[in-house]
């Protein structure tokens, strides 16, 4: 024996299985749809959140010298509306104007008066949209005779202004949201209702299951806008009656598609041997019922939301949804419908965000139900 030791071939390392969770990650990521899909979806949430906050317009702030101005990418005013304005001021202070001229950003004007003019009302310079506070560069004719220079407040309209005078870019991203809360809350609440409803009625079967279904078919019968109406009379317009109107309906299909699923999922082996070893049955709904119907429910979900979003617009549309000065897409939708021969802006950015966000939560919800499918692995 030469006492050297055997060379043993390396221990081959145990190959790493995946969950199905990571396998349909991977496969939602190979959709370029689904994740173009989701990173604009995250644009948009951010962009509804901070940009309102960076925006120079409040969305409350009423501009009463900029009543429908069309969208524009230079600032405002316009050197056609910086002549009425003036005369505007002008005749406020009961003075006549000799001469106008804008100077950099100022105008420069030549008020005259058979008295002298009072300069305590320049202050209606700064009380305008268009100037800011006025200072007298000269005096003449023992004041009957200023010449005064006012400072041209710029403002940017990109989207322009409705027809109260607010910015139109910053109540869009105002509306947004709204309208994206109340599509996820919505949802959530009828997430979280339909999954539980039907779980138990499909895993406890038998007459608790015919009753609780029955119950669900009678909701059905019930007309959605008689039961909003009803809302709003007992309990008023307000932000919290969306949800309470679109998650109290919208669980009733979320309720049968998970019972659907529990009842095909409650005769599995693994529910079978957990109920031999003496599992309760909460228990069992909770570690293997629905975890396992979790698929189906987030494809269904990805969907609910474009609808609770479409609904929440048709209830604004009609007047029963949200009240100013808050604002959603449906409301906005509806002012501009009702503007559309002579401000075609106030319909066109609302409809644009609504429409692409519709369609991106759709693609979305394509790609979960093909990374979810287990019949397409």
């Amino acid at each position: 024996m030469s006492g050297t030791a055997t060379d043993l071939p390396l221990a081959t390392p145990a190959p790493v299985g995946r969950s199905l969770w990571t396998d349909a990650r991977i496969r939602l990521f190979r959709n370029k749809a689904a994740v173009a899909s989701l990173f604009f979806l995250a644009f948009m949430t951010l962009l509804s959140i901070v940009g309102p906050l960076l925006s120079p317009h409040p969305y409350e702030r009423v501009y009463t010298e900029y009543v429908r101005v069309p969208a524009s990418l230079t600032a405002y005013p316009k050197p056609e509306q910086i002549e009425p304005a003036v005369a505007r001021v002008a005749a406020r202070m009961r003075a006549q104007i000799e001469r106008q001229e804008i100077v950099g950003d100022a105008v420069r004007v030549t008020l005259t008066s058979p008295r002298a003019i009072d300069e305590r009302n320049l202050a209606f310079f700064g009380r305008s949209d268009l100037f800011q506070g006025a200072n007298v560069v000269e005096r003449a004719d023992e004041g009957r005779r200023l010449v005064v220079e006012a400072p041209i407040r710029w403002r940017t309209f990109l989207f322009g202004t409705d027809g109260n005078g607010r910015d139109l870019f910053t109540r869009t991203l105002v509306a947004g949201r709204v309208s994206l809360a109340i599509g996820l809350l919505a949802t959530g609440v009828a997430l979280l209702i339909g999954v539980i409803y039907g779980a138990t009625a499909g895993y406890l079967g038998g007459r608790i299951d015919t009753v609780m279904m029955r119950i669900v078919d009678i909701l059905y019968a019930l007309p959605f806008i008689f039961f909003v109406i009803m809302l709003v009379v007992f309990f008023g317009r307000n932000f919290v009656l969306m949800f309470l109107a679109v998650g109290a309906i919208e669980w009733l299909d979320m309720a049968r598609i998970v019972r659907g699923q529990t009842l095909s999922i409650k005769r599995q082996e693994y529910v079978q041997a957990a109920e031999a070893l003496g599992v309760s049955s909460g228990g069992i709904l909770k570690r293997h019922i629905i975890p396992n119907t979790l698929g189906p429910v987030v494809v269904y979900m990805t969907l609910l939301v474009p609808k609770v979003i479409l609904l929440e617009s048709f209830l604004s549309f009609l007047g029963l949804g949200v009240q100013e000065p808050m604002t959603s897409w449906g409301v906005l939708i509806a002012d501009g419908a009702r503007n559309i021969s002579n401000a075609l802006w106030l319909l066109s950015f609302p409809a644009i965000f609504l429409v692409t966000t519709l369609f991106a939560l759709n693609f979305l919800g394509d790609g979960l139900r093909d990374a979810l499918d287990p019949k397409d692995r």
